[in-house]
């Protein structure tokens, strides 16, 4: 493989990021605290949701996010192993994982070749009488279109989260994505708009699920919760009787300080991380927009734009493994978008699921789609490099 000289990602921390960790390191205290909870406040204020409850990854994110709604008290929020959940065919694995986990039924649907959301005619096609949750992934930074699927499901009593990873800063309507749903899940890997090395949150505006989403993320015990709560009522204001006082089946899912003290410092990086991606997305639409070669995403709302697909045309005999190794020689790094079709992974052996109708954008992209990496500075030359690129159809 030659050099990269066009990376997935690359670091966006500066000197304040470094000040942060070593302030931490000079304090010595390194387990989840103050510098977490700034962070879960600023992250809340920044999205427009009551709460916001840090974890240390996206996919512990989506966990806690289902998992929470197996213990909650409302009853049209509650999810029960055997409830059908719909999710798009195309995602990471640990947007699944957790519904297999919770013994829920995963109904995948096709998505839209241009927009790489839901197909919506077969999301709605696929809505039946057994439908509880639709799972809502926005993938590679493009908003759902939110006002068709509320129409969708409009007057049924169907739960939304939002798979947010790749999208934050998104938004449909002037609101942001991650909040449209019940619950949205965030990642600040590496690789994302943000990174705290390692990390990821959950938004929410429903108390209940707050309460519970502290508890789950720390073994289920009280420790974290409020004095009044949703989840036990009141608890001792005696700290040792609280300590090892254990009410959820919960995991350990905890943040370090050093993440909570990187988020801090890389949330007001934010606005301009995610201005400077979307001018690099401008200057992409601009220039690959009619590529005789590549269909782009079509962006729905004001995406973020976490990376450009390429996806080969219909009609070129060009296969995709001829297309990476010369983007490769050009310096590009590049990855299936996301995990492809995702029925074709074995893992699904292992779940209880259905396909609803038949999934051949997902397929098509999984034989002919792949992305490339958007970053935090202009993409100028590799832009112009992508124009320019020719290969015989």
């Amino acid at each position: 493989m030659t050099k990269t000289k066009h990376p997935l990602a690359s670091s966006s921390w500066g000197i304040e990021e470094y000040n942060a960790l070593q302030r931490v390191i000079d304090s010595g205290m390194f387990t989840m605290g103050d510098n977490v909870r700034e962070f879960e406040l600023m992250f809340a204020n920044y999205f427009n949701s009551k709460y916001a409850v840090m974890v240390n990854s996206g996919s512990s994110a989506i966990l806690l996010m289902i998992a929470s709604l197996f213990y909650t008290s409302n009853k049209d929020n509650r999810l029960k192993a055997g409830d059908e959940i719909i999710v798009p065919a195309v995602s990471w694995s640990t947007t699944y994982t957790p519904l297999y986990q919770y013994g829920l039924k995963i109904k995948f649907v096709d998505i839209d070749l241009h927009t790489l959301n839901y197909d919506l005619n077969q999301l709605e096609l696929a809505i039946s009488s057994e439908t509880r949750a639709i799972m809502i992934v926005n993938l590679l930074g493009n908003p759902n279109n939110f006002e068709q699927i509320s129409r969708i499901i409009s007057g049924r009593n169907i739960l939304i989260v939002e798979d947010n990873c790749e999208s934050m800063g998104a938004m449909f309507n002037g609101k942001y994505t991650g909040t449209f749903g019940l619950m949205g899940a965030f990642s600040t890997f590496y690789s994302h708009h943000i990174s705290t090395m390692e990390g990821g949150l959950i938004t929410t505006s429903d108390e209940e699920l707050y309460h519970i989403l502290l508890s789950l993320r720390a073994h289920g015990w009280t420790r974290d919760l409020p004095t009044d709560n949703l989840v036990t009522g009141s608890k001792s204001d005696d700290y040792f009787t609280e300590s090892f006082r254990f009410v959820l089946p919960g995991y350990n899912l905890r943040p370090l300080e050093l993440e909570g003290a990187l988020g801090i410092e890389q949330l007001k990086r934010l606005p301009n991380l995610i201005k400077i991606r979307r001018e690099n997305a401008e200057l992409l639409q601009k220039k690959l927009g009619n590529h005789p070669l590549f269909i782009i995403q079509s962006e729905i709302g004001t995406s973020s734009w976490f990376g450009f697909s390429l996806i080969i045309r219909d009609g070129c005999k060009l296969e995709r493994t001829n297309l990476v190794r010369e983007l490769d020689k050009l310096g590009f790094e590049c990855r299936p978008i996301v995990a492809g079709n995702f029925v074709k992974n074995p893992i699904v052996r292992f779940f209880n699921y259905e396909v609803s109708g038949s999934l051949p954008n997902a397929e098509y992209i999984d034989r002919y789609g792949l992305f490339i990496g958007n970053q935090h500075y202009p993409l100028t030359d590799a832009i112009h490099t992508l124009s320019q690129f020719n290969m015989d159809c």
